[in-house]
């Protein structure tokens, strides 16, 4: 993979880059309802929610709006955990095929105040 690069699947439904830090690690987004999703513009692709890469040594975490990174501020070790529950409750209403639950507006302006 080239830095710099956000590599799109769609027969595979999964988006691949190397971390944005820098860091040489390869990030694999799946794209499904109860993960991320993809919107292209015709020009820029944008990834929905942020990518967290809690499990890499540099824990980097931004999203990818319009084509452009753009950084989160650092997640302590108990935010990081709850996100990881949250992930896992979402994947396993997802599998159940369940309706995902609604994000409520409280937390939509909560998460616009890291977006730079």
């Amino acid at each position: 993979m080239d830095a710099g690069v956000l590599y799109i699947s769609i027969p595979y439904r999964t988006c691949g880059h190397l971390c944005c830090c820098g860091c040489g690690h390869e990030v694999v987004t799946p794209l499904s309802p109860a993960q991320w999703s993809l919107t292209y513009d015709g020009e820029n692709a944008s990834l929905t929610p942020s990518i967290g890469n809690w499990s890499l040594p540099c824990q980097s975490h931004y999203w990818i709006r319009d084509g452009r990174v753009h950084w989160s501020r650092r997640y302590s070790a108990a935010e990081i955990d709850q996100n990881r529950d949250r992930d896992l409750r979402l994947l396993v209403v997802h599998d159940r095929g369940e309706q995902r639950p609604r994000r409520t507006a409280g937390l939509r302006r909560y998460l616009r105040l890291w977006r730079q």
